[in-house]
C-alpha cells in the first residue's frame, strides 16, 4: 500500500530531530509493505482531522484512507496530536 505524506506532515517531520525522523520513515516502510496496514491502526473517535491513527513511539501519525492510498495529515507528539485532532 502507497503512503503519502501531505506538506503538513512533512512540514512536522522537519521539526523533529533527525533521529526521530528516520524512526518515522523506518516505521512508515515496514507500514507500507505490510499486506494490510490498517491492522495496526486505530480508528479515531473524532475524526475531525483524520480517521485513523498510526503509533510511533510517543508520536503519532493520523491519516486518511483513500482509494488503497494512506495520506499521512498529521505527525506529532501524542498530547499535541489529540490537542488538535
Amino acid at each position: 500500500m502507497r503512503i503519502e505524506l501531505t506538506s503538513y506532515a512533512i512540514r512536522d517531520l522537519h521539526k523533529l530531530p533527525k533521529s526521530l525522523q528516520k524512526r518515522i520513515a523506518e516505521k512508515m516502510r515496514f507500514y507500507s509493505m505490510q499486506p494490510n496496514p490498517i491492522k495496526f491502526a486505530e480508528r479515531l473517535s473524532k475524526p475531525a482531522k483524520g480517521s485513523f491513527r498510526f503509533r510511533i513511539g510517543d508520536y503519532r501519525a493520523v491519516f486518511d484512507l483513500i482509494d488503497g492510498t494512506i495520506f499521512i495529515l498529521k505527525i506529532a507528539k501524542r498530547d499535541e496530536v489529540y490537542g488538535v485532532v
